[in-house]
């Protein structure tokens, strides 16, 4: 990141997603009955909904360090896709699944600003942005 600007928007995302998937890891971890019933919904009750929930876990560690930033999105953004599909698919958009969806979509939409604000950090994009520089 080159500005204080994209800094600031940067950090501001990185902690918006923090706050969203770090406020669902107690109700899949401690086995809510929201969450259990959305799993089984899904067809992935237990071993999906405490897989995801360390997936998440593991987004939201990597998100609040800033050097690993880049990584925590691009697996935060990974796992809201599948939940974005997911609620698309198969749980429907209305009632309380809606706003866990919309909750998704505001998540993955965070991460791609911080992989994009970041993008520099990942190291297959930084390859083909040298490569580049040398042919141009």
């Amino acid at each position: 990141m080159k500005s204080k600007t994209s800094s600031i928007i940067s950090w501001i995302c990185q902690i918006a997603a923090i706050a969203i998937m770090g406020q669902t890891l107690f109700f899949k971890f401690s086995g809510a009955e929201e969450s259990v019933m959305l799993f089984t919904q899904l067809g992935m009750e237990p071993q999906g909904r405490i897989i995801i929930g360390i997936c998440e876990l593991v987004a939201c560690l990597l998100l609040i360090y800033g050097p690993s930033a880049h990584w925590g999105a691009l697996l935060g953004a990974g796992v809201m896709g599948g939940a974005i599909i997911g609620h698309f698919t198969t749980l429907g958009w209305e009632g309380a699944n809606g706003e866990l969806g919309m909750l998704a979509v505001i998540t993955f939409v965070a991460c791609l600003v911080v992989l994009f604000l970041r993008r520099n950090a990942l190291p297959f994009i930084n390859v083909v942005t040298q490569d580049s520089d040398k042919t141009g």
